[in-house]
């Protein structure tokens, strides 16, 4: 129904305007055949802005996501760390091994108890910040500031990409016929509100939502293939000669046919939302218990309730000495098995 406004009348009027029922039908059928009516309700609106290559989350991952998310608050609410958890500390940072299905705002405030419970410090909560963001569902590795100023220049490094990281990664899917590989593409949030692998070419073109698409590359190299160690396990320095993916296109890699595990190490030189794992997902090998990208939740008889991605390492300049910070993290048990 059409409401007419009475533009700077506050009170009722004291009579009644009534207009006929066919004066709205036909201007409400004169709004839907205008041109701009007609580009608005139509797919056409949408046609100016990226498509994302990949398929869109399978709706099955949904309910267990949010069966996920219930456990974890749950857990997260109860969680405390010891002094084992204690990776690194100086008088400036702290870094923890974060548990997989733990919450990061769980581990700071179980730091701020940790430093007041052990050491008699009266350190405030707000003083504490998270320089990396793990997933709910990824282990490893994750530092704390104990300062505003000493966050601050973190942050900084992280942003300007002079902190290395690696990862380690469990993964289901069709075998790689790389040792590794660099994939480069776009990332962003799709118009259903989900993160997204965008091609390359659209960096910087914008989103329904009014974002952009960012770039993003990661380095992956394979440790070992159905239990079987094939390459080098180190974490050393990045191998030179690697193949190179720059998506423009859907994956032809599909991930139903013959199912392989594979574990691989991603050494990300961006730091985007859900990377690795969008990444894993395009290559055709998502990770094992990643149901959100395609990853399987039950593999030989065995369910799985997160993810299987691991936080091994972060490598930067100590934001106030100056020196070098290697903090390493230990390997979880499905990392360990599979390279054993």
């Amino acid at each position: 129904m059409t409401r007419v406004p009475f533009v700077g009348c506050h009170r009722p009027l004291p009579f009644r305007i009534s207009i006929p029922v066919e004066f709205f039908s036909m201007a409400a059928e004169a709004h839907m055949k205008s041109p701009q009516t007609q580009l608005g309700n139509t797919p056409q609106s949408l046609q100016n802005y990226p498509v994302p290559p990949p398929p869109p989350p399978p709706l099955i991952s949904k309910n267990l996501e949010l069966s996920r998310a219930l456990t974890a608050s749950s857990k997260s609410a109860l969680f405390s760390l010891s002094r084992e958890d204690v990776l690194f500390e100086d008088e400036w940072l702290i870094a923890v091994n974060k548990p997989q299905g733990i919450y990061c705002e769980s581990i700071l405030s179980s730091v701020h108890n940790l430093l007041n419970a052990d050491q008699g410090e009266q350190v405030k909560l707000q003083e504490l910040h998270l320089s990396n963001r793990l997933d709910r569902d990824t282990s490893g590795v994750t530092v704390i500031t104990k300062s505003h100023k000493v966050a601050a220049k973190l942050v900084k490094a992280f942003t300007d990409h002079m902190v290395k990281k690696t990862y380690l990664a469990f993964c289901i899917g069709t075998a790689p016929k790389w040792e590794n590989i660099i994939i480069r593409s776009g990332h962003g949030r799709s118009r259903h509100g989900a993160w997204r692998v965008y091609a390359f070419s659209d960096v910087g073109r914008t989103l329904p939502g009014g974002s952009f698409i960012r770039d993003m590359e990661t380095l992956f190299e394979v440790l070992s293939v159905n239990g079987k160690g094939c390459f080098p396990a180190s974490s050393g320095s990045e191998r030179h000669g690697e193949k190179l993916i720059v998506v423009e296109e859907k994956s032809e890699i599909t991930c139903d046919t013959d199912k392989t595990e594979v574990l691989v190490r991603a050494h990300p030189r961006s730091g985007r939302t859900h990377q690795i794992r969008l990444h894993c997902q395009y290559l055709g090998i998502p990770i094992r218990g990643d149901v959100k990208y395609e990853g399987v939740c039950e593999w030989k008889d065995t369910i799985y309730e997160g993810h299987e991605l691991h936080a091994e390492s972060l490598s930067f300049e100590h934001p106030v000495t100056g020196q070098s910070v290697l903090i390493q993290a230990p390997l979880p048990l499905w990392a360990s098995q599979a390279l054993a």
